[in-house]
């Protein structure tokens, strides 16, 4: 291997696009300015230390954006104030996000509580109840072992082998929920058991308990009978029992659920869901947002430091129009920003990175989104980019969680939020978007 070519591996992997940071990782760009001025560490953090009741919020933002990344950071100042924080990605090993309903998550919810919290607290209370249905769960699990034999590790083993089945045999999923959904009450009630009697038992320092369940909004949108959408029957309908929980709770949530007939019932049953928007490299005039493009170049100089403190991250491209199109080209969109760099490295022998290398990438993610379009769509996108608004239909609410609308944020001169939304900036150089929008606006 040569010295270039192990340069060009460190780099490449610098720019991985599905590895959220940890907490006060050195690549990390605090992006607030341009995004509006959100702050999770205020907006939901201080909600949970300043409440004297237990909270459930819910957090948005496209698929994409860095939640999960700022979920952490709110895990880490949590922590440092003095709340347990158990937190999991639910799509990692216990819901499938094509199929998913409530039961998947309590069960999700469940599992992680108890491997958390089973020294701080007896497991006696939910492993009973598991015991109590394992008859009729066994199969499901795949065992024909007793439970009344196992240890108690063992026992949570077996417990978790329901769950991971939740996720990994499609089969079985439907036979589970239909096993457990006439229990979830005296599910929750177990559950809570053990929440109240962990609470009295957290490491010394901590005061209070923090469930975030990460991913939800990654589930996806599936049209109903009745013509409602499971995000409502999750979110909404079993409103209750996720809210049902002993502790603090935190959902992250799709961002077309905002955009619902239900979006009044959403805040009157959460309060105002925080949302993490695009980084903003754009007006809405349609001019190109110097303060924007500088954090997101910004954050790609971070990445580049970690494997050369020395190089500049303009000098690693053959042309500085090169960087300016990376970053517009994203849309503000973070793992969108990382997959064109990382695209282009796979087309890069030597630095710099050829213009020729970078608008490949560029021409490969737009027929990504190209073939996301269905043919009734180019004339709302058409829409969406002359009026920077959206309408409050199923169409425009698919092209939200499929990212191809992006929301922006900003604060006027009189300090008003302002909400804005656009197509995102790949989409303009698709001749079905350029042909909609002219006989739209040009005919």
């Amino acid at each position: 291997m040569t010295q270039d070519f192990d340069l060009l591996k460190r780099i490449y992997n610098s720019f991985d696009p599905f590895q959220p940071l940890p907490a006060g990782d050195p690549a990390y760009v605090d992006c607030s300015e341009v995004r509006g001025d959100g702050d999770i560490l205020v907006e939901v953090g201080r909600e949970i230390l300043l409440s004297d009741r237990m909270t459930s919020q819910l957090y948005a933002g496209h698929r994409g954006a860095g939640k999960s990344t700022e979920l952490l950071r709110l895990q880490k100042y949590l922590d440092e104030n003095g709340c347990f924080v158990v937190y999991f990605a639910a799509d990692e090993k216990d819901i499938d996000p094509e199929d998913a309903q409530y039961t998947d998550i309590l069960l999700a919810c469940t599992r992680h509580l108890l491997r958390a919290l089973k020294d701080n607290a007896s497991p006696d209370i939910l492993l009973n109840w598991l015991n109590d249905r394992w008859q009729d769960l066994k199969d499901l699990a795949l065992t024909e072992v007793s439970l009344d034999s196992l240890s108690i590790e063992a026992q949570i083993s077996q417990f978790a082998k329901i769950t991971a089945n939740l996720k990994a045999e499609p089969g079985q999923r439907q036979k589970i929920r239909e096993k457990v959904n006439p229990h979830t009450i005296t599910l929750i009630e177990a559950l809570n058991q053990f929440i109240r009697d962990a609470k009295n038992n957290l490491p010394e320092g901590y005061s209070q308990l923090v469930l975030i369940a990460d991913n939800l909004d990654r589930i996806v949108p599936i049209p109903q009978e009745d013509g409602r959408s499971n995000h409502e029957q999750i979110f909404l309908d079993r409103s209750e029992q996720l809210q049902a929980l002993d502790c603090h709770l935190i959902y992250t949530v799709p961002i077309s659920l905002l955009y619902s007939n239900r979006a009044a019932d959403l805040t009157n049953i959460y309060g105002n869901t925080q949302v993490l928007p695009m980084i903003m490299v754009q007006t809405p005039e349609n001019k190109q947002y110097e303060r924007g493009m500088n954090k997101v170049t910004e954050l790609l100089q971070k990445r580049l430091s970690l494997i050369d403190p020395n190089q500049s991250i303009v000098d690693i491209f053959e042309e500085r129009q090169a960087l300016e199109a990376i970053c517009l080209m994203s849309g503000g969109h973070v793992r969108n920003l990382l997959l064109l760099m990382k695209e282009a490295m796979k087309y890069t022998n030597t630095l710099p990175i050829p213009t020729r290398a970078i608008q490949r990438s560029i021409s490969e993610l737009r027929n990504t989104y190209r073939n996301t379009v269905f043919a009734n769509e180019w004339k709302a996108l058409a829409k969406v980019h002359h009026t920077k608004e959206i309408e409050n239909d199923e169409l425009y609410r698919g092209l939200l969680f499929n990212r191809c609308i992006l929301e922006y944020r900003y604060f006027d001169k009189q300090e008003e939020s302002q909400v804005w939304y656009d197509i995102h900036p790949l989409i303009k150089g698709i001749q079905q978007f350029q042909d909609a929008f002219n006989e739209l606006y040009h005919s």
